[in-house]
């Protein structure tokens, strides 16, 4: 990791959260043991879960990168929402107008690619950051697990985190899990060894060792959740990672190994956890409407808080709902939105309630109600635009942007349980069938591939959640905007293995740690030229 850089980010996110935790004050000289802040969280609780506030602070910041990036303020930088906008628009599921006022103009041209980007430096940073303050729990435990129920929850929290934050960096910097092995992935910083990388720099690890770093943790934060009656209050309950959580992330780790019986398990798990705490899909009827904006929605069993007060939502206009939202204030109102490929949209069968979740060929929505269609008309929305999302209040046109963003809901885990299934050699067929006609068209039928119509689900059913990236490199897909209605300067037919999937590690990084050098980053490519269109 950017060592140096990859501290200086560290040394970013440890003043951002100052306020939040007191755990790395020196008691004593100018250094603090493990000790010494097991025995201060001991003494006081509260101040182990300030660390663990801390974590999931990082995800919801305003401006994060302000300082890395040359004092330079970039209104798509608001935190982990960030990396899930950009990965979002590099797909060929999410189509924008490439105009002045889309901030993802870069990643529509994969340009973001470019190791000088902002964008590169925002994906780099802010998954990070993120570790860095995992890693600031995890080091208070190092002395060895913690005996008390709360001690087991938070540790599971950085252990956790830090697992799904390398999840996604793998699958961001490498390609799948499965015959790259041994290729270069991102350094590995913990706990264990950060002096060691702050002295001496960190090389890339490989493939199979981030995936081995993922596992344990993983693994260890289940363990932990099993063995822990503490449990987080209600108005906090899925800002932090559950026991159901902790199983999801553990399905996405096996779907991308091909550890099909074990992901399957794992999913299940995920679900009868979730369900035990009320966590169950969304109804027909729940999604009839725009929805996916609060955490008090049935489905969310994780998300990131965003609160009234946070200056995210004082910005006005920095932060996720802005650039997502077509029927908030922001970003999405004025640069004519975010629109499915048309190709995806004219798939999906009529008597799918999703059908509505956009405007049609005509840009009007035939499942909504008039005042729906009269704000798309009076912002001149186009065809196929995004009605996913509802406003914070349920208002259109609301300013107060302070909508919950969903990192894992458990319609995934019923997704990835029937892929799981079916790659085992079980009926994930029926199970497929059997969810979908539930929860979201009564009449369907699964046809052909069960792992394909497993995408072809979640490229619905997550859109615009900035999780389909991750199936289009574990499933080894390319990306072919052809015939889906982008601007004609970004039809792209890339093809699968093509080296401008990968991210590129930033700049900053390689001219920082001593112990990567720019021959050890992913390979430069030119940025695709557009091809001819299809109708």
């Amino acid at each position: 990791m950017n060592v140096k850089y990859l501290l200086s980010s560290f040394v970013l996110a440890s003043v951002a959260l100052t306020s939040c935790t007191d755990l790395d004050t020196a008691p004593e000289g100018n250094t603090v043991t493990s000790d010494q802040k097991n025995e201060i969280i001991g003494a006081k609780p509260e101040r182990g879960e300030a660390g663990v506030r801390a974590i999931f602070s990082t995800l919801n910041q305003y401006c994060p990168n302000y300082v890395a990036m040359g004092k330079s303020t970039r209104h798509s930088d608001f935190g982990y929402g960030s990396v899930l906008y950009f990965t979002d628009a590099n797909t060929e599921d999410q189509s924008a107008g490439n105009n002045g006022y889309n901030w993802s103009g870069n990643s529509l041209q994969l340009t973001d690619r470019n190791y000088t980007s902002y964008e590169s430096q925002m994906v780099w940073n802010d998954h990070y950051q993120a570790i860095y303050a995992a890693n600031n729990v995890c080091a208070s435990y190092a002395a060895g697990d913690p005996t008390d129920d709360q001690g087991k929850f938070f540790y599971a929290q950085g252990l956790a985190t830090r697992a799904y934050m390398y999840l996604n960096l793998a699958q961001l910097y490498q390609f799948t899990y499965k015959g790259n092995e041994s290729k270069p992935c991102v350094p590995i910083i913990t706990d264990a060894n950060s002096n060691e990388a702050a002295a001496n720099g960190a090389p890339r690890a490989t493939v199979q060792e981030v995936y081995t770093q993922v596992k344990t943790d993983i693994d260890h934060a289940i363990e932990l959740l099993t063995s822990t009656k503490y449990v987080a209050g209600d108005g906090d309950a899925k800002r932090y990672i559950s026991k159901a959580t902790a199983y999801g992330i553990r399905a996405r780790m096996n779907l991308v190994m091909q550890n099909w019986a074990e992901a399957a398990s794992d999913a299940q798990n995920a679900i009868d956890e979730a369900k035990k705490v009320g966590i169950e899909p969304a109804s027909i009827a729940d999604v009839s409407l725009p929805y996916f904006n609060k955490r008090s929605c049935k489905d969310f069993m994780w998300c990131i808080y965003v609160e009234e007060t946070d200056d995210v939502v004082a910005s006005g206009i920095i932060n996720w709902i802005s650039h997502n939202g077509t029927f908030n204030y922001g970003y999405c109102q004025y640069s004519g939105g975010h629109q499915i490929n048309k190709k995806l949209y004219n798939q999906i069968p009529e008597t799918d309630v999703r059908k509505g979740w956009w405007s049609g060929e005509d840009g009007k929505n035939t499942h909504l109600d008039d005042k729906y269609n009269a704000y798309l008309a009076k912002y001149s929305f186009p065809a196929y635009t995004s009605c996913k999302f509802n406003t914070y209040d349920g208002t259109l046109g609301c300013s107060t942007n302070a909508n919950d963003i969903p990192l894992m809901r458990v319609e995934e885990m019923y997704l990835i349980k029937a892929e799981a299934m079916a790659k085992a050699g079980q009926d994930g067929k029926s199970f497929l069938e059997s969810f979908v006609k539930t929860y979201r068209d009564p009449s369907y039928t699964c046809n052909g591939d069960v792992q394909e119509a497993v995408y072809f689900q979640k490229r619905i059913e997550l859109w615009g959640e900035g999780l389909i990236w991750y199936d289009v490199m574990r499933l080894n897909k390319g990306i072919d905007r052809r015939g889906g209605g982008f601007d004609a300067t970004v039809v792209f037919d890339i093809k699968p293995g093509d080296p401008i999937l990968l991210w590129r590690l930033p700049q900053t990084e390689i001219n920082a740690n001593v112990a990567i050098s720019d021959a050890d980053n992913n390979e430069t490519t030119p940025a695709p030229k557009p091809v001819k269109d299809e109708e």
